[in-house]
C-alpha cells in the first residue's frame, strides 16, 4: 500500500488496511526479547515451567493481543482520552493513603475487588498523553521557554511527589525522568535544561539526607560501598556482580548458572534477571538482547518522526522514554552503577503490571504508525 493511496480519503480507515500497516518486525522483536524472558525463567525453575515461564508467556499472549487491538485505535481518540485518563490515575494516586493495600512496606495497591491495580502504572501512561495533548495546543516558542511551562510542571511533580510518598523511589524516578524527556523533546531550551540539571545535582545530597526514608538513605550509601555489608544491604548488588562477572564471554550455558540455580542471586526472577542472563550466556549474550532493546527503540522512535500530528511525535517519543528508561535503569542497577530501586527489565522480567503498561504502551506507539497521517486539531492546551 503506497504513501498515495493511503491519503485517500476513505482508504486508510478500512480494518485491512490499518492490519497491513502494523510494524511485524517491531511486534516480532518485542515477541523475541518476551520469549528470551520465557526462556530465562524456565531455566531458572530448574527446567519447569511452574511457578514463572508459563504464567510468563500466556501474559505476554493478552498484552500481544491487546497491543494489538489497542493499535487499531484512531490517534485521535487516544487525544480524546488523554487528559480523562491522566485525571482518573491521579484520583486513584490520591485514593492509595487513603484506602490502599499495604505490600511489602509500601502502600502502592488499590482493590478494587475484582480486580487489583497499581494506580502509578496507569499514570506512566496517563501522563505521557496528558504532557504530549497539552503541548499539542501551544506554540513552539512557548514550549522553549514561557509561563505556561508550569503548568506540564506542575503535571509531573504531583504525581511525582504522591508515587514517591508510598514509597516507590523507582517509579517516581521513571515518571520524573518520562516527563523530563517529553518536555525535552517538545522544545524545552537547553539552557534551562542544563540549569535544571545542575539545581538537581545540588539538591541531590540534602535530598538524600533529609527526605529520602532511612531504608532508601541506606540503599544509595550501600551502592557506594556494597563491600561493607556483604551479607547485608550490599548482598543484592554483590551476588549481581559475582553472576555477572562468573558468565565470562560465552556464559556457563543454559540452566548452569550457579548464582541462580542455587538461589544466590535474589528477586533472580524479577528485578534481576538480567543478571542470571548474563551468568548462562555471558557477554555476547547480553549484548544480543540489549541490541534487541535498541532495535525497538530506534524502531519506535522512528515511527514517532513520521507522524503527521505533534501530539502523535510526543506521545509515541514519551512511550519510548519510558521503555528506554526501563531498559537503562535496571541494567545499571544490576550492574552496580545505580542504586537498587526496583525496576524490572520490561518483557525479560516476571510481573504482569510492567508487562500491560508496556504493551499499552506499544499499542499507542502502533497506533501512531498506522494514523500517521491523520491531522489532529490543536484545541487548546489547558486542563479545562
Amino acid at each position: 500500500m503506497t504513501a498515495s493511496a493511503l491519503t485517500r480519503p476513505g482508504e486508510r480507515d478500512r480494518l485491512i488496511v490499518k492490519i497491513g500497516q502494523i510494524d511485524w518486525v517491531f511486534c516480532f522483536l518485542v515477541c523475541l526479547i518476551a520469549g528470551i524472558g520465557g526462556m530465562m525463567l524456565y531455566s531458572i525453575a530448574n527446567a519447569h515451567w511452574e511457578p514463572w515461564a508459563a504464567k510468563h508467556l500466556i501474559r505476554f499472549g493478552f498484552c500481544l493481543a491487546l497491543m494489538l487491538g489497542l493499535c487499531l485505535i484512531d490517534i485521535r481518540v487516544w487525544f480524546a482520552t488523554a487528559y480523562p485518563v491522566y485525571v482518573v490515575a491521579l484520583l486513584l494516586l490520591m485514593a492509595v493513603p487513603v484506602v490502599g493495600e499495604v505490600s511489602l512496606g509500601a502502600r502502592r495497591w488499590l482493590n478494587l475487588h475484582v480486580v487489583r491495580i497499581q494506580p502509578s502504572e496507569i499514570m506512566k501512561i496517563g501522563l505521557v498523553l496528558a504532557l504530549a495533548r497539552y503541548y499539542h495546543g501551544i506554540t513552539a516558542a512557548e514550549a522553549k521557554w514561557s509561563w505556561k511551562l508550569i503548568i506540564p510542571g506542575l503535571m509531573i511533580l504531583i504525581p511525582v511527589g504522591l508515587v514517591a510518598k508510598q514509597p516507590d523511589l523507582g517509579t517516581a524516578i521513571l515518571l520524573a525522568l518520562t516527563g523530563a524527556a517529553v518536555m525535552i523533546l517538545a522544545g524545552l531550551s537547553m539552557r534551562v535544561v542544563l540549569a535544571g540539571a545542575l539545581a538537581a545535582v545540588v539538591a541531590l545530597p540534602p535530598f538524600v539526607m533529609f527526605v529520602m526514608h532511612g531504608y532508601q538513605r541506606d540503599r544509595i550509601l550501600t551502592f557506594l560501598h556494597p563491600e561493607q555489608d556483604p551479607s547485608g544491604a550490599g548482598y543484592h548488588i554483590l551476588q549481581s556482580e559475582i553472576a555477572l562477572g562468573s558468565g565470562g564471554l560465552l556464559g556457563k550455558g543454559f540452566g548452569l548458572g550457579s548464582q541462580s540455580q542455587l538461589d544466590f542471586l535474589p528477586e533472580k526472577h524479577t528485578d534481576f534477571i538480567f543478571a542470571t542472563l548474563a551468568e548462562e550466556f555471558g557477554f555476547l549474550g547480553c549484548f544480543f538482547v540489549l541490541a534487541l532493546f535498541c532495535a525497538v527503540i530506534l524502531i519506535a522512535l522512528r515511527t514517532a518522526s513520521l507522524s503527521h500530528s505533534h501530539f502523535g511525535r510526543l506521545a509515541a517519543s514519551g512511550v519510548v522514554a519510558t521503555f528506554a528508561l526501563y531498559v537503562f535503569l535496571n541494567a545499571a542497577m544490576v550492574m552496580g552503577l545505580a542504586p537498587v530501586v526496583g525496576i524490572p527489565m520490561p518483557l525479560l522480567s516476571f510481573g504482569g503490571t510492567v508487562m500491560i503498561t508496556v504493551m499499552i504502551g506499544f499499542g499507542l506507539v502502533q497506533s501512531v504508525r498506522i494514523h500517521r497521517y491523520t491531522e489532529v486539531s490543536s484545541g487548546k492546551g489547558t486542563l479545562l
